[in-house]
């Protein structure tokens, strides 16, 4: 099935000469990350993309004929623990990650408009201890997993703080709780 593949695209999928690469961009608290399955690096919609030198795993990410929540997970691989633990520091839940399929022409140029395959946010890291090298992964979730989350407000001067910093709308909730109000003619 064809989807929403570009012109581009479904030209080079048709020469059978392939090259797909992996694109992912992260945000992480030191800044965004750039990265494709390959070597050297790309420039593509305006960024310079870093190759990963074989060290990025992509999760499959799953699809569903129905509406519902899913996830993926991105991985790099590091021979000491010190860059992985510096990078685990600077994830941070709720920012934005995306990966995109691509393909490159002959002279390792991005064909135009890579397939978007998933955008989310991220949810925890983990640390996966290897006896060879370590693994830091970075697990997404689509925006419909805050669909199934609870959500727990209250009328209260704090709660409203955490949206309005400055409104002072429900300073007198509290002292209007047990007050005895007489309503028509007294």
């Amino acid at each position: 099935m064809a989807r929403d593949l570009s012109a581009g695209m479904l030209a080079a999928m048709a020469t059978g000469e392939l090259q797909p690469r992996f694109f992912y961009e992260g945000e992480f608290s030191g800044g965004t990350v750039n990265l494709f399955t390959g070597y050297g690096t790309l420039t593509w919609d305006s960024k310079t993309w870093t190759g990963d030198n074989g060290i990025m795993r992509i999760a499959s990410v799953p699809e569903t004929s129905d509406l519902s929540a899913v996830n993926f997970t991105v991985s790099l691989s590091g021979e000491s623990a010190a860059p992985l633990a510096l990078a685990l520091g600077q994830v941070r839940r709720g920012k934005p990650g995306s990966v995109w399929l691509a393909l490159l022409d002959a002279s390792n140029a991005v064909i135009a408009d890579p397939y978007p395959s998933f955008k989310g946010r991220a949810d925890k890291p983990s640390i996966v201890p290897d006896p060879e090298n370590c693994l830091i992964g970075v697990a997404y979730e689509s925006r419909l997993i805050g669909a199934a989350r609870r959500r727990e407000r209250r009328c209260t001067p704090e709660d409203q703080k955490i949206a309005y910093p400055y409104d002072k709308g429900f300073v007198q909730v509290a002292s209007l709780q047990d007050k005895e109000i007489m309503w028509g003619r007294v």
